[in-house]
């Protein structure tokens, strides 16, 4: 594993950008980025604190006008220029997806690095969709309105899928006429940074300004910070918690992105093989569980509960965990120490519970090449019970907990028994009853017989505590992104 590291070609870009240059941080200080493989540190980065934020907003300020002015087609061409190079830097970019991650390139960083260059030809093409509206109020009256730019957008993005979340902000904001300063997450910030140099060859200077830094003191500065006329954040629900109410103070927008513990409901029908692959997709196992939207509450019907649980262990059994830079592997590592413990910490509970019995995986090894670094098994907990830690907390690792269920009415309301309301699964071969469940369900967003993951132009966000706002559409950029303005005109007055 060591030697397969050794050979990835980390991206060069490890420095902040700012007004269109590559900077360090004000004080010298920097953050290490360790491999998650193998816990080695594969770079540096600069330790943005507040006065590097103000240099970027400052930045982006003085940028705003000229760009906001910018025909709208003109600016979408410039995102179509910056899909284009993303495409051709694809595999360079996957790389360092995998290497900072602990993603694997095969099952996900290549799949990211691919969707990062949709995402920009997506919101490039809708470039000219930022219309208003005419209202037909009377002959005397001409009443329109406008989709005007915000300003200055404050951006944050967690690190499980870093580069893809930063193009979900990024390309959006730019698009309707915003300038942006995004906070790369410090444990995974190299794949954002390379992304802001592509980004760089075809925007105009401090019109995107990318910082790497701690949540405490540069993102907490970037939300505090009085030129900021939006804040776009995405992570947990906690921290969104706290930016939220920082927000409210100065009376600012935001669009928050958070936590979630998705139930995924199989009726007796769908003990079939299609399903149970479907629950592996949905749980987001391949990457490692560290996902929002993991189907990670498996609510089984009693007569298919273990029938349909030695087919999941089956499958997730044979799922290779190792380097995530071979080709070979289906699941890589935790991002962190921290969170590694936290998995763990989890799983012992788990053990520890007489009502709760372990199928498959358990504590990772303590010798070995998965050892080396923060690999964690697929775990799966059977219990009767919604109502323990493990089955309403958000783990963000790969531990499963399935709960049998008998009737309809009872295993929605289970289901529907959390604070989190973000994704949901449904499987039956019965579409109407899937559909009927998937209506009652309090989920942002409900997949039926599938697992898959967002798609562009589908609105996509949470309700409950999963957060505010949507993503991924033109609804989501033009809601987030743009604030409507009317304008009534007096069509009447006496000609001169």
């Amino acid at each position: 594993m060591q030697e397969t590291m050794q050979q990835t070609q980390l991206s060069d870009h490890t420095k902040m950008l700012l007004d269109g240059q590559r900077r360090e941080s004000a004080s010298g200080q920097t953050i290490a980025v360790q491999s998650p493989a193998d816990r080695r540190v594969i770079a540096h980065v600069p330790r943005a604190q507040a006065e590097d934020v103000d240099r970027a907003v400052e930045a982006a300020t003085r940028a705003f006008p000229g760009w906001r002015d910018t025909p709208p087609r003109q600016r979408g061409r410039m995102l179509l220029r910056v899909a284009e190079r993303i495409e051709e830097c694809t595999e360079r970019l996957a790389r360092t997806i995998a290497s900072e991650t602990g993603n694997a390139l095969r099952t996900q960083a290549r799949g990211e690095a691919a969707l990062t260059a949709d995402v920009f030809r997506y919101f490039g093409g809708l470039a000219g969709e930022l219309k208003g509206e005419t209202l037909p109020l009377s002959e005397d009256l001409l009443s329109y309105s406008r989709r005007e730019a915000m300003g200055v957008v404050g951006a944050i993005v967690p690190w499980n899928a870093p580069v893809m979340l930063a193009a979900l902000k990024i390309a959006p904001a730019l698009c309707a006429g915003n300038t942006v300063v995004l906070k790369a997450a410090e444990d995974a910030p190299l794949g954002v940074l390379m992304l802001a140099g592509l980004c760089n060859e075809e925007l105009p200077p401090g019109t995107l300004n990318i910082l790497t830094g701690y949540g405490h003191d540069c993102g907490a500065a970037l939300v505090a910070h009085p030129k900021i006329a939006k804040i776009s954040f995405t992570g947990s629900t906690e921290v969104g918690r706290g930016i939220m109410q920082q927000a409210g103070r100065r009376i600012v927008p935001v669009s928050l992105e958070l936590g979630g513990k998705s139930p995924s409901i199989v009726f007796p029908d769908a003990d079939e093989d299609w399903a149970v692959e479907g629950i592996v997709h949905a749980m987001r196992f391949t990457r490692q569980s560290q996902s929002c939207t993991a189907g990670s509450r498996l609510f089984l019907h009693a007569d298919i509960f273990d029938s349909f649980l030695e087919r999941l262990v089956a499958l997730t059994s044979a799922l290779k965990i190792g380097d995530p830079l071979d080709e070979a592997t289906d699941m890589g590592a935790i991002i962190n120490e921290k969170q590694f413990n936290r998995v763990c910490g989890y799983i012992e509970e788990g053990l520890a519970r007489p009502q709760a019995r372990t199928i498959t995986g358990g504590l990772p090894p303590q010798s070995g090449p998965l050892s080396e670094g923060f690999f964690a098994l697929p775990t799966i907990f059977a219990d009767d019970s919604n109502d323990w830690r493990l089955a309403r907390e958000e783990i963000f690792g790969p531990v499963l907990v399935a709960i049998r269920w008998e009737d309809v009415d009872d295993v929605v309301r289970m289901a529907n028994d959390s604070h989190y309301g973000l994704a949901a699964f449904v499987w039956s071969k019965d579409i109407g009853q899937a559909l009927r469940t998937a209506h009652r369900v309090e989920a942002g967003w409900v997949q039926v017989n599938q697992g898959t993951g967002q798609v562009l132009g589908q609105s996509y966000g949470g309700i409950k505590q999963s957060g505010i706002g949507r993503e991924f559409s033109l609804e989501g950029m033009l809601d987030s992104f743009t604030r409507k303005k009317s304008v009534t005109v007096n069509l009447s007055i006496p000609a001169t």
